[in-house]
């Protein structure tokens, strides 16, 4: 009895900890699309609220690395003023995996749709769990 009982705990442990990984795949999957409709929206500065509001922030793009939330602001409203130069934007998630508690690892394919020339490459995001909300901590875009 004591088998089948200890059996049924693990079962349990098991099954709770695959529901909250997938609720936390859908909060991440659902921050993406968040993006992607502020980035085809015009609204650079909605699109930004999925990234950590903090200095220690970092993205890395072809001109090397960034770091802190309003200097990434500040790079994306300068390469992309406007919305022809922000073009529709697509992503292709490749994969999404719980690295710990706090942290899920992203890689995918993005490409804008633009009049002045489509541009495209592949990222890699690191989120972080910071007060009961995912947020970019990292990024890395080529």
């Amino acid at each position: 009895m004591k088998k089948i009982f200890y059996l049924l705990v693990l079962l349990f442990v098991i099954s709770n900890n695959a529901a909250a990984q997938s609720k936390d795949e859908t909060i991440i999957r659902n921050t993406l699309n968040e993006q992607l409709g502020a980035w085809n929206a015009g609204d650079i500065e909605r699109f930004m609220q999925t990234y950590a509001k903090s200095d220690s922030l970092m993205f890395i793009g072809k001109s090397g690395i960034t770091y802190g939330w309003q200097k990434t602001m500040d790079n994306y409203k300068k390469g992309y003023p406007d919305t022809a130069a922000m073009g529709k934007l697509d992503f292709n998630i490749l994969e999404v995996k719980r690295l710990s508690v706090m942290y899920f690892f992203v890689v995918g394919k993005w490409h804008l749709t633009r009049s002045i020339g489509d541009v495209g490459g592949h990222f890699t995001l690191l989120f972080k769990k910071v007060k009961n909300k995912w947020v970019i901590v990292a990024d890395h875009s080529s």
